[in-house]
């Protein structure tokens, strides 16, 4: 009897131990306050009817359980992100309803949803990445906190855990300098303007749009505070940036016993330059640097580093990039025993005759197996890993990168991007494929994109496209629709049928000119032009039912602009060959119907917010504590956006944004001026002077650039009446176009 009871003694004293170290290991791994903070943001009327529980990893990998339990749906995960992972699958599989940068659906059924059986959902990816340092610039320079808040629920409810997070870094640059005796003058001449700062945290330049305010620097600085602490409240792993050898232009002079390496990115802009690996001073300024980090911004232990990003090394031998590797990596290691460094694979794909076999096994083998993860940054068009045997052996991980410069054309291949992740996990040759990615440069476009390769995210199997479209529009509009269902499967079999590397653009957002694409601006067109004018006429038909749907109005308005978009290209080319045959009443005739487009396609993007370059300008300026400061920050928006660089740049309209004020306010003045030159050489019997126009139209950019006059952040009018009355104008217009011009592929 005695035995009996101290048997029951011992089991009980172990039972409650076990569920001591169960509930610590909960607390630690679970933040109920964080997720249950997202749920209000997220449905605040509905927040009371759910639960949160923990249930541990499973195989070490994330994973999330769904029910319904006494009326209330139980969230059960891991940490913060299965919990709200698990929030977004009930979202979308029980209540129909899809969270997206352009457009959400919440409207919550009656009566409340349940969930007949309980699901359990396991992620195959140990790592989920997001962001490229691009993003940082492109889409969110001039993001606040209650932005930043959007991102990040948007992120754990899509099972992010893996999130670069550079906000913030010029402050540590700064008192690690200044440390070292530079002073205002050397760091003004150091720091770029906040629109330029991914390309001085990867060492392409220094000092454009600058110079940076303290005041801008300690503001970044408290905002990255709370985006870290956000993220890590999910049980996200936030990745901070390391020191790759960047100094300042002054650092050559102040030191001119330190080798210091010229570096000299592939536009004109002057050179910045890298400590040689090889000096102490480059481990000492490395260990000053993560020392600052970690005591500012404290450590998950990955690090960003990316010395030879879009740039060549002064050498291709073995011994010197290894020991660079080493460096850099040992300059983290010694103050992080436990960093582990995360690098971007865009430079193999960028300069791929130089990193041959031998350079990056050199690169790959100077790290610690382990301690390295490489982002296989463009899988989906130019994957690295199939002809790297998988990198070698090293951790990777499958990144979409779909935009560059946050284009908003229509564009992406949807069968490719419903089954390559799959296929890659099983993949004879995935070496350590170790996650999954997003890698975009610009966001807040092609929504249906992104969503598609969030939910590989939770899944291993292939995407079944056709039942994903339906269920996505049903989600996306709130309630199913047959005429919005055939506009998605035009959209399929369109513009969401190819992945061109830049996208599919509008001539009329690149400089002027009669030849059918110009810098940057590329206008071949990969599907069937006229079929897309049937998705908009599905989506007109589809309106009286679904035209309160915040996502069915972006949608038609986004289809409306790119049928828009793509006959500007065919009136173009009409215009240009009435030109070449001496026609100019015709040439005259169909400029004007050219302007007039422009100006229609204005107006229409004038209906939503996610369509106005005011927006973007008034941001920028609200960055700013005094009239010089928003005058700097105007002038960064407005030179991103279009001569990148000062006048002579040659990445101009890189971004090529088809805005409602920059269609406009930008580009229709310079098709003003360059069809006032054509007609006036014309008349005296010349013609027209491409080269002198465009030294001549660039002093009317700069000055652009540097203007103020205001552009409103307000959407106006409807936009389903104004797509329709388009409609109505156009249609006939462009099938007769592309039936006379052939152009139809």
């Amino acid at each position: 009897m005695r035995k009996t009871r101290y048997i029951i003694l011992v089991l009980a004293l172990v039972l409650t131990a076990t569920a001591q170290n169960v509930r610590a290991y909960n607390d630690k791994e679970l933040n109920k306050e964080a997720a249950y903070g997202l749920i209000k943001r997220v449905l605040p009327e509905h927040a009371g009817k759910f639960e949160i529980a923990y249930i541990p990893k499973e195989k070490g990998n994330d994973v999330f359980e769904l029910e319904s339990k006494n009326n209330r749906i139980v969230l059960r995960g891991n940490n913060g992100i299965s919990v709200a992972s698990a929030l977004n699958h009930w979202l979308k599989h029980y209540a129909h309803c899809e969270i997206t940068w352009n457009g959400t659906n919440l409207n919550i059924p009656d009566p409340f949803p349940q969930v007949p059986v309980k699901v359990r959902k396991l992620t195959p990816h140990e790592y989920r990445y997001y962001f490229n340092y691009c993003t940082f610039n492109y889409t969110a320079t001039w993001w606040d906190w209650k932005r930043w808040e959007w991102e990040i629920d948007f992120m754990a409810m899509n099972g992010i855990n893996m999130p670069l997070a550079l906000t913030g870094q010029n402050s540590i640059w700064d008192k690690v300098y200044r440390s070292m005796g530079f002073t205002d003058k050397d760091m003004d001449a150091f720091f770029s303007g906040p629109a330029y700062t991914n390309w001085f945290w990867m060492g392409n330049l220094d000092a454009w749009g600058g110079p940076m305010s303290k005041n801008f620097m300690q503001k970044q600085e408290a905002l990255q505070k709370k985006i870290l602490e956000r993220e890590r409240s999910f049980g996200m792993t936030p990745i901070l940036p390391s020191f790759t050898g960047h100094v300042p232009p002054s650092f050559k002079d102040r030191f001119p016993h330190i080798k210091v390496n010229t570096q000299q990115w592939g536009i004109n802009v002057a050179p910045a330059y890298v400590l040689n690996p090889e000096t102490p001073m480059f481990k000492e300024i490395g260990k000053k640097f993560l020392e600052e980090l970690i005591k500012t911004f404290g450590t998950d232990h990955l690090y960003s580093a990316d010395t030879f990003n879009e740039m060549t090394p002064v050498s291709n031998d073995s011994t010197y990039l290894g020991g660079m590797a080493r460096k850099i990596y040992e300059s983290m290691a010694a103050v992080d025993p436990q960093a582990t460094w995360i690098m971007q694979g865009w430079m193999f794909l960028d300069r791929p005759n130089f990193w041959q076999p031998t350079q990056m096994k050199a690169l790959f083998n100077a790290v610690p197996d382990d301690k390295l993860i490489v982002l296989d940054l463009n899988s989906e068009l130019n994957p690295v890993w199939s002809r790297t045997d998988a990198f070698y052996g090293q951790k990777w991980i499958w990144c979409m990168l779909h935009n560059f410069g946050g284009r908003i054309s229509m564009f992406g291949d949807m069968n490719s991007i419903a089954a390559d992740p799959a296929a890659a996990l099983q993949a004879r040759g995935k070496g350590n494929l170790s996650g999954i990615g997003l890698t975009m440069e610009g966001i807040e476009q092609n929504p249906a994109i992104y969503a598609l390769m969030l939910d590989h995210v939770w899944n291993t199997a292939p995407i079944v496209l056709d039942d994903w479209l339906k269920a996505y529009a049903r989600r996306r509009y709130g309630q199913k629709s047959p005429a919005a269902e055939k506009a998605w499967e035009i959209l399929k079999n369109t513009v969401y049928s190819h992945q061109p590397w830049w996208g599919t653009n509008s001539i009329i957002t690149g400089r002027p000119t009669f030849s059918p694409a110009t810098v940057w601006t590329y206008t071949e067109i990969p599907y069937n032009t006229k079929e897309l004018l049937g998705a908009w006429k599905h989506l007109l038909d589809a309106s009286a039912d679904l035209r309160n749907s915040d996502g069915f109005r972006y949608d038609i308005v986004d289809v409306a602009r790119q049928v828009l978009a793509n006959y500007a290209n065919e009136l173009q080319q009409d215009f240009a060959r009435d030109y070449e045959q001496k026609n100019m009443a015709a040439f005259n005739r169909k400029s004007a119907l050219f302007l007039d487009l422009i100006d229609d396609m204005d107006n229409l993007l004038s209906t939503r917010k996610d369509f106005l370059l005011g927006a973007w300008l008034n941001s920028a300026k609200a960055m700013g504590d005094n009239a010089r400061e928003k005058q700097l920050y105007e002038r960064n928006a407005r030179d991103l956006i279009t001569l990148w660089l000062d006048k002579d740049c040659n990445i101009h309209e890189y971004a090529c944004k088809e805005w409602a004020g920059m269609l406009k306010g930008f580009y229709k003045p310079r098709w003003q001026q360059f069809f006032a030159e054509v007609q006036k050489q014309a008349a005296a019997g010349k013609p027209i002077d491409q080269k002198r126009f465009e030294e001549e139209i660039k002093n009317w950019e700069w000055k652009w650039v540097n203007a103020t006059e205001p552009y409103t952040d307000k959407p106006k009018g409807d936009a389903v009446a104004v797509a329709r009355a388009l409609y109505t104008k156009y249609s006939n217009r462009v099938e007769q176009a592309y039936t006379q011009n052939k152009h139809t592929k």
